[in-house]
């Protein structure tokens, strides 16, 4: 694949900073229209990634989640309906 083909995303914090390299095709195939940038489906993609794996720490783990846990997901969740305007339940036809 020619290096034309991909996209480069930057992803930043306070402190630190990383790049992804990724299919151009990719990328389009995954927006949910054409008008969505390459950086928005990413941070769709990533906010979807984050709410599954606390979601899986917080209900699929053995035990009880720690009271961390349980409240990082709540917050997460929160921001999830925020960013999509549905909750992770809605969208994902998986609830507790």
């Amino acid at each position: 694949m020619a290096e034309s083909e991909t996209v480069t995303l930057t992803l930043e914090s306070d402190d630190d900073t990383d790049e992804l390299e990724v299919p151009t095709a990719l990328v389009e195939m995954l927006a949910e229209s054409e008008d969505e940038s390459p950086p928005e489906v990413v941070g769709d993609i990533a906010m979807f990634g984050l709410a599954q794996r606390i979601h899986s720490a917080a209900h699929h783990s053995e035990g009880e989640p720690s009271d961390e846990i349980a409240e990082t997901e709540e917050r997460t969740l929160e921001l999830f309906e925020e960013r999509f305007g549905r909750s992770f339940a809605e969208l994902t036809g998986h609830s507790h």
